[in-house]
């Protein structure tokens, strides 16, 4: 599985975390370092995050992503939309939360959100 990271560092912890939540093996974590100008158009900033990734048309298609997203709201939903595009399907998602308690701040896998299922359980309530 291939970990696409838009957000904070991905530690040896979180890489296990994600192996036991997801039975899977991170063969690969891209790092891209997620900085927007908030006041320049968006779209064609996340294009350029995307594309730093260096995967090929056929890769997005076929390789099983995980994506890391960032947080600010406007960008994720625009990276969102953009890699839907590319991947003809919703990939998943990490949901990282803080340890309770923490100083300072670590953070934890808390789930991975298969975006995909959701969509399509969504589907089922549109009658």
């Amino acid at each position: 599985m291939i970990l696409i990271n838009f957000a904070h560092p991905i530690t040896p912890e979180h890489l296990k975390q994600i192996k036991r939540l997801t039975n899977q093996k991170v063969t690969l974590t891209i790092e891209v370092p997620t900085e927007v100008n908030p006041q320049g158009n968006i779209p064609p900033q996340v294009i350029k995050l995307i594309e730093q990734t260096g995967l090929s048309s056929t890769e997005w298609q076929t390789s099983r992503l995980l994506i890391n997203p960032p947080s600010l709201n406007f960008i994720a939903i625009t990276l969102l939309a953009e890699l839907h595009g590319r991947c003809g399907y919703f990939p998943a998602h990490l949901r990282m939360r803080p340890v309770e308690g923490s100083v300072p701040i670590e953070y934890e896998v808390a789930e991975i959100l298969n975006l995909q299922a959701i969509r399509e359980n969504a589907r089922k309530t549109r009658n």
